[in-house]
């Protein structure tokens, strides 16, 4: 048979036409050229990427007549008997076959005479990860220190596998995937010199549906020579790879887009009858929008470039989705791929997929799509706003309140001057109004809201996500039969809370306390003021009255503090971590 292979024709000879290893043939080139050869090498990728054949150009370019030299000339006697397999002193070991301590034993009793027709021996091993454990104890001593004239080179898909008392006594290089667009320019030379015909949208679909592999890409176009009557084209293509055509997944990418459920599972009926591969369809899905994605995020990267080139029609459907769109079926299609993996019938997942995919489509439009990550964010921008301008009307109304001139005042009374003129009307009202409670208030009922506030804001932000946020920095302070103290350390979020989501909250409290409450919204540092001078009044009326019951209530409800005072211990945890996160116990 005198027909070979495109990929064996067109095997690389030098290590210039590897293709996409730059990073590597550039190291060897160095290396061959100086002289500065390592006794073991490890080349490690993917399938299809030119391991073995930079092995063997390796091999040739070391025992090269006219060496030392970058490439190898594959005129001399050395590089043609190389190349054809007649100079034994290069060999190439399968080691998924010849994997036993008996093969390397012998490799080892041989490594010790010198080569016969070459200047080298070449010892490569593909595949070197199906060694077993005692050849590789074996091979170990030999590759650390093995004779001046022998060279090893071992090829693995899997570097994981090998020991890594092997692995640190190579150099290694790892073989990259080879990119669609170096594999269709390698594909362009090949067609050019070879004289076959083929569209640019045919070379396209071979280099992406190869997976980084140019053997699997010149054997894919080898079998499309053999299947195509003139021009290779890209149905012809899809027809050898049994992949759906453009078309017919543009029609179901619509489908599922407008919510057409009847036009989607009608498309996957007829791709059935057709006898296509229900997983890999929904595989070249996932490649469709993994691309749309691609295009949509980094338009400028080349590779999406090469995409919209290739395919005007590409383009006009990847205007039309949107990217949060996208993440979402790309989401559910890796969901659906995982179930007809181990499904006896994967065609029902597939309708499955179209089905819930143009469904979740019609409940949830674009616009709304668009909306949906952000909406809780923009709805809580959007109140920050409308405080800030109606802040500024009262401003502009009112005027800037000017402050008195005053004498100086001594460093220690400068910050509750200043704190007294920034405090609003409306802070001084709740003030009152939080002072009159006190009279009612326990430390029971405080516990009891206490308790519950964890339940409280779960509630509200079921109803309201912004609601939630505004009262991120508040507790409860106080709390009576009938009335409930919020603490805030943000005067921003004290007014949002207590003009547009107070019914919200009241009512959230009053279900769990299975009682009606009303919100007293108050400042931390007014609190801290209000709970003094409260506390300042029971010490006076508890002179006149020492066991009244009104001065007891007054100490819990300030939380002990006449015990706190004089207290070095709890003034020191004050100062380490303030006094809105500690806790006094008895």
């Amino acid at each position: 048979m005198s027909y070979q292979a495109l990929y064996r024709v067109w095997r690389p000879h030098q290590l210039s036409d590897v293709v996409g290893q730059e990073h590597i043939t550039k190291t060897l080139k160095n290396a061959l050229f100086q002289q500065k050869l390592s006794h073991a090498y490890l080349f490690t990728g993917p399938r299809g990427t030119g391991k073995t054949s930079a092995a063997k150009i390796v091999a040739k370019a070391v025992n090269c007549h006219r060496g030392p030299v970058e490439e190898p000339c594959n005129e001399c006697e050395a590089c043609r008997g190389i190349s054809d397999g007649t100079i034994v002193d290069v060999m190439e070991i399968d080691a998924a076959s010849n994997n036993g301590v008996d093969e390397i034993r012998d490799i080892r009793d041989k490594v010790k005479f010198a080569p016969s027709a070459a200047a080298y021996k070449v010892y490569i091993i593909d595949e070197v990860h199906m060694l077993t454990t005692g050849a590789f104890n074996a091979l170990l001593k030999t590759l650390e220190e093995p004779p001046a004239h022998v060279i090893f080179i071992l090829a693995t898909t899997e570097p994981h596998k090998i020991p890594l008392t092997i692995i640190s006594r190579c150099q290694r290089f790892d073989f990259k995937r080879i990119t669609a667009h170096a594999m269709m320019g390698r594909m362009e030379e090949i067609v050019e010199e070879t004289g076959i015909a083929v569209e640019p949208d045919a070379l396209a679909l071979i280099a992406r549906v190869s997976e980084g592999g140019m053997r699997d890409a010149l054997s894919l176009l080898d079998q499309a020579v053999s299947f195509a009557d003139s021009t290779i084209t890209r149905e012809d293509i899809l027809a050898i790879i049994g992949s759906v055509s453009h078309d017919m997944m543009y029609n179901i990418v619509d489908a599922v887009r407008e919510g057409n459920v009847g036009a989607g599972l009608e498309a996957v009926d007829t791709l059935m009858q057709e006898g296509k591969d229900p997983n890999r369809f929904i595989e070249d899905l996932i490649f469709f929008f993994r691309d749309a994605l691609m295009v949509k995020a980094a338009p400028h990267l080349e590779e999406s470039q090469d995409r919209l080139r290739a395919d005007d029609a590409f383009r006009s459907v990847v205007e039309q989705l949107d990217q949060a769109w996208i993440f979402q079926i790309i989401e559910r299609l890796n969901y659906f791929q995982q179930e007809m993996k181990w499904a006896s019938h994967p065609q029902v997942f597939l309708e499955m997929f179209i089905v819930q995919a143009a469904q979740q489509t019609v409940t949830l439009p674009k616009a709304e799509t668009d909306a949906a990550p952000n909406s809780s964010t923009m709805e809580a921008l959007e109140q920050k706003v409308e405080y800030l301008e109606r802040t500024l009307k009262q401003i502009q109304a009112e005027g800037v309140k000017q402050p008195q001139q005053q004498a100086p005042q001594p460093a220690a009374a400068a910050k509750p001057t200043v704190r007294a003129q920034q405090t609003s009307n409306k802070s001084r009202a709740n003030a009152k109004r939080v002072k009159a409670m006190l009279a009612g208030a326990t430390k029971a009922h405080l516990q009891e809201i206490q308790a519950q506030w964890g339940n409280v804001l779960e509630q509200v932000k079921n109803q309201s996500v912004p609601a939630s946020a505004w009262l991120n920095d508040c507790q409860p302070a106080a709390c009576s039969d009938t009335e409930f103290v919020l603490a805030f350390r943000n005067e921003m979020h004290r007014d949002m809370v207590d003009e547009k989501f107070r019914e919200l909250v009241e009512g959230a409290v009053s279900q769990k306390m299975s009682k009606q409450m009303t919100l007293l919204t108050v400042l931390v540092s007014d609190w801290e003021e209000i709970k003094e001078s409260y506390m300042k009044t029971q010490r006076g009326r508890e002179t006149e009255k020492p066991d009244s019951t009104e001065s007891r209530d007054a100490e819990e409800i300030s939380g002990e503090a006449a015990d706190e005072e004089g207290n070095p211990l709890i003034d020191e945890a004050v100062k380490l971590v303030g006094r809105d996160l500690l806790e006094i116990k008895e």
